[in-house]
């Protein structure tokens, strides 16, 4: 058996969401006709506090959408520099939609400072981009952002006209770690990508949810993009069953995560251990990276080497207690 630390988007339905999947009831959702899909769109937007919703194949799909509702060409969003939608989307918004991203370093605990913010804003002539969207992502790196932040850094951003969309690829993995319904942390956003396929093991697709004039705009984008599906209720049907199964469940994530933490300290060849919600980050001697990644293939055992600057190792809705203990085995097991 594998047990892949890669990433918690590796997750396979299970038997009970195959059936779901199976016992859909589907339509032409391009004609608007799917009723799985409606009630999933309709089941978030309700949940986290908005309008409207729309079921896009994938969370990059889903924030370009939203970026391009935002911003119009020769517009810019202020983004941190380590944020998904700058760094791992493939500059979607800068080529498809002529937005230009303002990336702000980010602190350790992933907010992008208010002071960093400010100076980064541009001012109202032809020479520069005009500062139109504040885009945050929680969790970060595996961190649940301080809501306290969140709403000052929303309520700073609205007072100078901008709009603020959140990817919130893993907002219910912040929800569980801080103790907060996820529709708090969504409360000061106008717009939230919610990804289905990471930690809530559906196989497929994310929610925008956010106003109704906004959804509208995204919804046409989606079309351009090439997101409009067909049949798409059995995928929406993974969704549904998702949020009602698996959101509660994610606690158990984060304490396999911490237990993995734990049994990686110490071990020869590891200088740094860091866990936050679902993920360890562990630093290795960058010479010793590809050596650690053939024993860990040759032991079974796959994980995120040369991706990140540190090794990522995330926990998931295939990961159990003993994967936990294995992995942990193998790691120390590694030659000093």
């Amino acid at each position: 058996m594998i047990i892949d630390l890669r990433s918690d988007t590796v997750t396979r339905p299970t038997a009970a969401m195959r059936a779901a999947m199976a016992a859909a009831e589907v339509g032409d959702d391009v004609y608007g006709e799917d009723p799985t899909v409606a009630r999933l769109e309709r089941r978030l937007a309700d949940d986290l506090g908005f309008e409207a919703g729309l079921f896009v194949p994938s969370g990059t799909q889903g924030n370009l959408c939203a970026l391009l509702a935002h911003c119009q060409r020769g517009d810019e969003y202020l983004v941190g520099m380590e944020a998904h939608t700058y760094k791992f989307e493939g500059g979607g918004a800068a080529v498809l939609g002529s937005i230009q991203p303002q990336p702000i370093p980010h602190a350790p605990d992933g907010t992008l400072p208010l002071d960093a913010l400010a100076k980064a804003v541009k001012p109202d002539d032809p020479h520069f981009a005009r500062t139109r969207l504040l885009a945050l992502e929680n969790t970060w790196h595996g961190r649940a952002l301080p809501q306290d932040y969140v709403v000052e850094a929303a309520a700073w951003a609205r007072s100078r006209g901008f709009g603020v969309h959140l990817d919130g690829a893993r907002l219910f993995n912040a929800a569980v770690a801080s103790g907060r319904p996820a529709r708090e942390l969504a409360a000061p956003f106008d717009s939230v990508s919610v990804c289905l396929s990471k930690g809530l093991g559906a196989p497929v697709g994310s929610v925008l949810v956010g106003s109704a004039a906004a959804i509208r705009s995204a919804k046409r984008w989606r079309k351009m993009l090439g997101g409009g599906l067909r049949q798409s209720g059995l995928l929406a049907a993974a969704g549904l069953y998702a949020l009602d199964h698996h959101v509660e469940r994610l606690a158990d994530d984060h304490a396999r995560a911490a237990r993995l933490a734990e049994g990686l300290r110490g071990a020869a060849g590891i200088t740094a251990v860091a866990q936050h919600t679902n993920m360890v980050f562990i630093d290795v001697d960058a010479g010793r990276l590809r050596a650690l990644d053939e024993h860990l293939r040759a032991h079974g055992v796959r994980a995120s080497i040369g991706y990140l600057p540190t090794v990522r190792l995330v926990t998931h809705l295939d990961i159990d207690d003993a994967a936990i203990e294995r992995a942990a085995e193998v790691f120390r097991a590694f030659p000093s």
